[in-house]
């Protein structure tokens, strides 16, 4: 039987899951507590990503901006035709052939494939349901925010006589592959940081992380997939969907952790 592994592992290294240092951390907890006299934990977890996923859904829709930015080829999307210039300069039949292989890894089959067996994995060594839980809450916030943001801005990829073969024809932006990608490792970073005690393995998780959601997007920019703005505003979204993530996991041991404590002053009173 699955278990909940949060109130033995209430922390990361020395930092507590239920410390909230910040002025805005503790009006969270607050809120979560009230919140928590009418619900359970669970719903509290669903109910702070149910609000987050709105929060992120929004600002994918004032990624409308950026596109109009590129279209007036000015800001940052003036890195757009250079960058994709340089990288078509760098192109060879090894290498597009390396990094189209390693690219799929990042897609839709891709990701969910291994995002499945580490959950399983995760969930079978652990006993644990969390990895489940994040998991999915995770990647479901993640598709959404990436479906909506190209129904929403419809931007055209590269042209295809700059883009290496397979080609693809869905909308350009944001980059669901750097999105999804990004939050996915930080995740399975995340889960796995509750369980490392070693200082050194817990920066090369994260390290290890960063450096998968970076060299996934890279590789579609260098492939001619995406535009370089593509593939920012993935991560940047990818890094605030995960945050809203974690946040949602910590108010839920909170929750939890306050309710337990309650439960035994109750109970020696």
């Amino acid at each position: 039987m699955l278990g909940d592994d949060t109130p033995t592992e209430p922390e990361i290294g020395n930092r507590s899951l239920t410390g909230r240092p910040s002025g805005f951390g503790r009006w969270l907890v607050r809120l979560a507590l009230r919140l928590a006299h009418a619900v359970s934990a669970n719903a509290v977890l669903a109910i702070t990503a149910a609000v987050g996923a709105v929060l992120l859904t929004g600002f994918a829709v004032a990624g409308a901006e950026v596109y109009e930015a590129v279209t007036d080829g000015d800001g940052v999307a003036g890195l757009d035709r250079p960058v994709l210039d340089t990288a078509i300069g760098m192109r060879s039949t090894p290498v597009d052939r390396f990094l189209t292989g390693f690219t799929h890894l990042g897609g839709p089959t891709g990701m969910t494939i291994i995002a499945s067996l580490i959950t399983v994995l995760m969930v079978w060594r652990w006993r644990s349901r969390t990895p489940l839980m994040l998991m999915i809450m995770a990647v479901a916030g993640s598709l959404l925010i990436t479906i909506v943001g190209k129904d929403l801005v419809g931007r055209n990829r590269p042209p295809l006589s700059d883009a290496v073969p397979p080609y693809e024809s869905s909308p350009s932006f944001p980059s669901g592959h750097a999105l999804n990608s990004t939050v996915i490792a930080g995740v399975v970073a995340y889960l796995l940081l509750r369980r490392l005690s070693s200082t050194l393995a817990r920066v090369l998780t994260v390290a290890a992380a960063l450096a998968w959601a970076i060299s996934i997007g890279l590789s579609r920019v260098f492939l001619g997939h995406h535009w370089l703005t593509d593939v920012m505003f993935g991560w940047l979204v990818g890094l605030a969907w995960l945050s809203v993530v974690i946040t949602a996991h910590r108010l839920y041991v909170t929750v939890r952790r306050v309710r337990e404590a309650r439960s035994e002053d109750a109970s020696a009173a």
